[in-house]
């Protein structure tokens, strides 16, 4: 494990971002694993500069996505879908059919988990996942729990991730109780895991996360047996 500690969330994106940015030019049709939340806001910002000045280029990319709620569609400005076409796949040169995230609103929810999971191994699996980490060290939408789930599967959000994601939302009540999650298994299976979290608040939980046991009922801790993690942290 490669930890990165910085004394600014403006660090903290620019380091996320050269990380990015570097995977794209030494393989320029890789794939990309991403995430939402606050966190990548700023990383996003950067590449998506980089990309407008010619620096970096996102032609040939694609993109996984770990997470969505269920039951919001596309066009419903919650959704991951949403959020990262207008943080990130609107600002740069991508191909948004080569961009990809779990369908909340499918029929068939576990043959929709399936399809994901079959879908990034036909991409030849993920080169870089960026993720952040939750408050009670939730990855994707993994929750704390007594095991680790492997595939790709539907999940009940904890009282404190709804209460942590209420803030986007009209009202605590309107916020999705469920989500579509890539499981440990795929985030695990990446070829490389570049995890940020910025906030004084976050300092308990990447200590427990990275420096404390493994165990299911923090599920970020099992990055620590990722042959190739970097972990860049901000307590501002």
């Amino acid at each position: 494990m490669d930890f990165i500690k910085v004394n600014t969330y403006e660090e903290l994106s620019a380091r996320a971002a050269a990380i990015i940015c570097g995977q794209v030019a030494m393989k320029p049709q890789c794939v990309l694993g991403l995430a939402t939340g606050s966190s990548p806001l700023g990383t996003y910002a950067i590449m998506a500069e980089k990309n407008k000045v010619g620096e970096i280029d996102f032609s040939r990319v694609k993109t996984v996505n770990l997470d969505e709620y269920v039951g919001l569609d596309s066009n419903h400005d919650q959704s991951y879908r949403y959020f990262m076409n207008h943080n990130l796949f609107h600002h740069i040169n991508i191909d948004k059919s080569n961009t990809y995230v779990p369908n909340g609103c499918a029929k068939d929810i576990a043959a929709e988990c399936e399809a994901y999971d079959k879908l990034i191994e036909s991409l030849g699996g993920i080169d870089l996942q960026l993720l952040g980490i939750g408050y009670d060290g939730h990855i994707g939408f993994n929750e704390p729990d007594t095991q680790f789930e492997k595939a790709t599967h539907k999940v009940t959000l904890d009282d404190s991730t709804i209460e942590a994601n209420s803030r986007f939302f009209a009202s605590r009540d309107d916020v999705p109780k469920t989500a579509l999650t890539m499981g440990m298994g795929g985030i695990m299976s990446a070829k490389k895991v570049l995890l940020i979290a910025n906030g004084k608040g976050k300092k308990d939980i990447v200590e427990k996360a990275f420096f404390g046991p493994i165990t299911p009922e923090v599920p970020a801790s099992i990055l620590q047996l990722h042959p190739n993690l970097t972990v860049i942290y901000s307590e501002n």
